[in-house]
């Protein structure tokens, strides 16, 4: 997660709301990504998706099922149905994101009946931190 929230602290370095994600096979980080949204002007590049696009190319096959996930930030319902279609084997998160998750908030996608694949999900990860490089860049706009 400290690689996460480290990818998370160059996003917002960039402009980028701070999210940060690693994609890990086996402890091998196959791929580490911050929020590219703003910058690809690109709506669907999130961390997550990020990195599971770039661990999938390495790895020449669209099935993750060895990987781990870590995010700064509970998954939206476009990076859950990305983690359910990748096959991710867990997911672990900093922050609950009440407006905008989609684990343990919002539409809980992995436990619709219509999810593909449930992976293992651990929310807390480093929350605070998470919370914290949020709060302070959301701030920062406000002023």
């Amino acid at each position: 997660m400290a690689r996460a929230l480290a990818e998370a602290a160059n996003a917002a370095a960039r402009g980028e709301v701070p999210v940060g994600a690693v994609l890990v096979q086996q402890g091998e980080v196959l791929a580490a990504d911050g929020n590219r949204t703003r910058e690809q002007a690109d709506p669907t590049a999130h961390a997550e998706m990020l990195v599971i696009r770039a661990a999938a190319a390495r790895l020449g096959n669209d099935r993750l099922g060895a990987c781990d996930l870590y995010v700064t930030l509970e998954p939206c319902t476009m990076c859950a149905g990305a983690i359910s279609f990748a096959r991710l084997r867990r997911v672990y998160y900093g922050a609950p994101d009440p407006k905008g998750g989609a684990v343990e908030s919002g539409v809980r996608f992995f436990d619709q009946a219509t999810c593909h694949h449930r992976p293992d999900t651990y929310g807390g990860l480093g929350e605070r931190e998470s919370a914290q490089l949020l709060r302070d860049f959301f701030a920062g706009r406000r002023t």
